[in-house]
């Protein structure tokens, strides 16, 4: 196995984090709003860059109509973050993790705003909004939901955001290309999971955010078991490693033997023709849920009920972003989408099944392919 040279360390930009801002501001004047106190985790970082060293620790920030921003972190003040000021609280009592780290982070945020009155209007997120955080905002007489409009603004992705997908996306390249020499008959899933983690954390330089759904043979997907692969059977590896909150989400399937059938090998060409067709269609202003009808009809002509999830979905700090290409919502391709396309076939007639997974950027004329690793069932 090659090892690839580690790569210098990505983070977001500081001036592109305060155009986020600007962005937000831009939303919350629209609303009326005076501020906006965010907690969520992936919010902090979209609009200040900042990305707690663990998991398990807490973050909040808030954001005034006029731009001020102010950060709340853990323990110490981080370097590198789009803040105008940064107010810190003990998440760790020696070395401990304290489990009441919300409501210290909605404290030193309170601190902070002390001078700001009562508001009218403030901006949060519902699913995140809890007493510790409403407690600070000085009994304002109304509360706005702003995550469907943060969704929206994530959706068309900045340079900064762009190289840091682009790593985690360089991550499964060199995963399929260890599967590639590894798989055999004999292996078991378990085993194919661990090499894979290995050459992703090589390319990333470090812990990974996560490392995909599945990893399983002679099935659609699934965590990976102590099941040895068989002969004849198919590889289906849905991996979505991720770079500091950034997530990549492409798919291969791979024959065990290196030896499709002809049953496989058909499918396998519905399911390429459906990827080009996506390629050919995507641009702004076509509809995600007449995509995933086009791409119905033609995997429906290999045998009808053999396709039966979405097509994908846009990615980024979510694995699972808007536009949805999924008939249960109507969303419409807009320029800077990143987003997934990954038709599939199932039947025992392929050993499960086959799914194939390209990511794509939409421009204004059209797509850019992000992802390059083959296609093909074997490679010779």
């Amino acid at each position: 196995m090659t090892v690839p040279a580690k790569a210098d360390p990505l983070r977001l930009d500081p001036q592109l984090c305060r155009r986020r801002q600007q962005r937000l501001c831009d939303v919350m004047q629209s609303l009326d709003l005076e501020l906006a106190v965010l907690s969520q985790p992936e919010h902090v970082q979209y609009l200040t860059g900042f990305r707690t060293p663990h998991v398990l620790l807490k973050s909040a920030v808030s954001l005034s109509v006029d731009g001020h921003c102010i950060l709340a972190a853990p323990n110490s003040e981080p370097d590198h973050v789009a803040a105008d000021r940064i107010v810190t609280f003990e998440a760790q009592w020696h070395a401990t993790l304290r489990q009441e780290q919300p409501r210290e982070s909605a404290r030193a945020l309170a601190d902070a705003l002390e001078d700001s009155g009562p508001m009218a209007r403030v901006g949060v997120e519902f699913a995140n909004c809890g007493p510790h955080l409403q407690a600070i905002l000085n009994s304002p007489s109304e509360l706005v939901d702003l995550e469907s409009a943060l969704w929206q603004l994530r959706r068309n992705k900045d340079p900064d955001e762009l190289a840091m997908i682009g790593r985690a996306i360089a991550c499964t390249e060199a995963m399929y290309q260890r599967a590639r020499e590894i798989i055999a008959p004999g292996i078991t899933e378990l085993e194919v999971f661990t090499q894979l983690h290995a050459a992703a954390v090589g390319v990333a330089g470090e812990p990974l955010t996560a490392c995909g759904n599945d990893y399983q043979c002679n099935s659609p997907g699934g965590p990976p078991r102590t099941r040895q692969a068989q002969p004849g059977e198919l590889f289906v590896l849905d991996l979505g490693p991720g770079y500091r909150g950034y997530y990549a989400d492409n798919c291969r399937t791979i024959s065990v033997d290196g030896r499709p059938s002809e049953d496989q090998l058909r499918a396998w060409s519905a399911i390429v023709a459906t990827l080009d067709m996506v390629e050919d269609t995507v641009r702004p202003g076509v509809s995600c849920r007449e995509l995933f009808h086009s791409a119905q009809a033609m995997l429906d002509d290999y045998r009808p009920g053999a396709f039966g999830h979405h097509l994908g979905h846009a990615f980024g700090l979510f694995p699972h972003e808007g536009p949805h290409l999924n008939p249960n919502w109507d969303d419409t391709f807009e320029e800077g989408d990143v987003f997934t396309a990954e038709p599939g076939l199932y039947g025992p007639e392929l050993a499960a099944g086959i799914r194939l997974e390209q990511n794509y950027r939409v421009t204004a004329g059209g797509v850019e392919r992000l992802t390059s690793h083959p296609l093909d069932l074997a490679l010779v």
